[in-house]
């Protein structure tokens, strides 16, 4: 049984993203999960793996992002897609047994790969001003 819940997964504040995106921080992933909604504005960067998609595309998405230091997940809200989502993320993780470069550990230990989820999600990253270059 897995020890992740949705009330243990950390937070990233929008302030923190917007840092790692402007010093253009290598090793840092954001998945947006919306489905349609994702058409009416996007985080720069991001990749959109919608929820209905999950269910086929999680194993892919925990391999191919293993050498990756952050992975950040967010919905509108980030209340409940964003989360589950992330929550999936890591159980398939851990089912896989860790695989990969930088997401792999041993005898207990944490994983080095870090999972976020926005807080308030896209809704509130789009509040706040962000200039980029």
């Amino acid at each position: 049984m897995s020890s992740y819940t949705v009330a243990s997964l950390p937070r990233i504040s929008r302030e923190q993203l917007a840092d790692y995106i402007r010093a253009k921080k290598p090793g840092v992933t954001i998945i947006d999960v919306r489905d349609s909604d994702y058409i009416g504005g996007h985080i720069f960067g991001c990749q959109n793996i919608p929820v209905n998609t999950h269910e086929y595309r999680m194993p892919e998405l925990v391999r191919t992002l293993a050498d990756q230091e952050a992975v950040v997940f967010h919905c509108a809200l980030s209340q409940q897609r964003g989360p589950s989502s992330a929550l999936k993320y890591l159980r398939e993780r851990e089912r896989m047994g860790n695989t990969g470069q930088l997401g792999s550990s041993k005898d207990g230990e944490e994983p080095k790969q870090k999972v976020y989820v926005l807080e308030g999600g896209f809704v509130k990253w789009q509040e706040m001003y962000v200039s980029f270059p």
